[in-house]
């Protein structure tokens, strides 16, 4: 007799054991892992009316929480496969993504839905910040790899993945004060005076301080018991799960004073990664972070699958569709060029870059976590419709694009690489 719990348990032994190998089977194909495991999550809840509905509304803490770890942990894993050292110029990209292309599409996504979906500026701000950040758990196809070992350095690392791995990995945190603002507003009305003081001391300065300080300081405290304390050095016990124990201490301690845990994290991995920059053991830290991001993932888009299946996207009509697609095909992509004009990367490279600002897992925790946080109660069905249909529509889209694409970009960039350097100088950050 088929009960739930057994079907439960065979489906997820079989997710876990098709994640391990869709990676290989999917390496050069036009469809990313996030898609079949939303496909599956779908056709699941669809077929099977006994499994329970996956509905975010009414599991709130287990969605927030759920989301928020597997957010944290991907945070981990881009920061330590980063092999470029940061710097005002090594970074031009990630600054210009994060400080010119968040925000443009912060405050044209905001009026989007003020103006045409007809909700309140709290409602659409909200949405905004939410689906503002490019996603550090689903942008892995257009990502930076393992870490570089001895042989290798930061050159391996082309412009478009290091510059959506840095964006992802920052842009988490930074759009926290947006979340935070679109809160504020929803608890004391729109007028500035009513929550400026407190939003910018606090949500702003404060938390992103104690983030940024507090990131360092842990990362640089690891780092010396990893690599530096000669009577532990944790490095050669090769154990992946000290990456596991630096995340979530980072995150737990920052927040437990107010910080940006999201930001500290991050922090805390780019300050791990730069101690004894090409040693063996980043890779097996990242190894072990990134299977328990990828085990997460599978959860989540199976779960996100099942509750599209089940009515999640009902509250969405042509308007909210005709916004979505705005949203990844026009602001996204002309927001990110506009950022990316006058930087070094090529137009072929900009294009990649502006076009691959995938939303997906650290959306819905920022949605979960304001709902339970603000005064949106009359517009929290329809929230998360809508941000649920931005991330069904950006799995799809740039799951389909992102391989042949940057097969693409790569192909033309050895091409180039070769005929300016010749077989033996092959630059792979040769821009195109």
């Amino acid at each position: 007799m088929l009960e739930v719990p057994s079907l439960v348990f065979a489906a997820a032994g079989m997710a876990v054991l098709v994640a391990s190998i869709l990676p290989r089977l999917l390496r050069d194909a036009p469809i990313s892992m996030p898609m079949v495991f939303l496909g599956a999550g779908m056709a699941a809840f669809a077929l099977i009316p006994t499994l329970p509905n996956p509905d975010p509304l009414q599991y709130p803490d287990f969605t927030t929480h759920l989301a928020e770890i597997c957010v944290i942990i991907s945070l981990m894993g881009a920061g330590l496969a980063l092999d470029r050292p940061v710097g005002r110029g090594s970074w031009a990209t990630t600054w210009r993504l994060l400080g010119i292309a968040m925000p443009v599409c912060i405050v044209a996504l905001t009026l989007l839905g003020m103006w045409l979906l007809g909700v309140s500026v709290g409602v659409a701000l909200l949405a905004a910040a939410a689906l503002a950040p490019t996603d550090p758990v689903l942008a892995s196809e257009v990502q930076v790899g393992e870490p570089a070992d001895q042989d290798e350095g930061p050159e391996r690392e082309d412009e478009v993945r290091f510059g959506l791995t840095s964006e992802a990995g920052l842009n988490d945190g930074l759009a926290f004060p947006f979340v935070y603002l679109a809160i504020a507003i929803s608890l004391v009305g729109s007028a500035p005076s009513a929550w400026f003081p407190e939003w910018f001391g606090v949500d702003v300065l404060w938390r992103m301080s104690i983030g940024l300080v507090l990131g360092w300081l842990i990362g640089k405290a690891l780092a010396w018991l990893l690599f530096g304390n000669r009577s532990l050095r944790l490095s050669e016990s090769a154990d992946g799960f000290v990456a596991l124990a630096a995340t979530f201490l980072a995150y737990g301690l920052t927040e437990m004073v107010e910080g940006y845990g999201f930001i500290a994290v991050f922090v805390c991995a780019v300050t791990i990664r730069s101690a004894e920059r090409t040693h063996e053991y980043h890779r097996v830290l990242h190894s072990y972070i990134e299977q328990l991001e990828r085990l997460l993932t599978v959860v989540i888009l199976v779960l996100l699958g099942g509750a599209v299946a089940r009515g999640l996207l009902a509250g969405t009509g042509w308007w909210e569709l005709a916004v979505a697609l705005a949203f990844l095909l026009l602001v996204r992509p002309l927001a990110g060029w506009l950022g990316l004009l006058g930087g070094k990367t090529g137009p072929r490279e900009r294009i990649a870059l502006s076009f691959f600002g995938i939303r997906g897992i650290g959306s819905l925790y920022y949605l979960s976590y304001a709902l339970g946080k603000g005064n949106f109660e009359d517009q929290a069905g329809w929230l998360w419709s809508f941000v649920g249909l931005v991330v069904t529509l950006s799995i799809i889209i740039h799951g389909v694009t992102a391989t042949p694409l940057m097969n693409r970009l790569d192909s033309l960039r050895s091409r180039k690489a070769r005929t300016e350097y010749g077989d033996e100088g092959l630059a792979p950050n040769t821009p195109v």
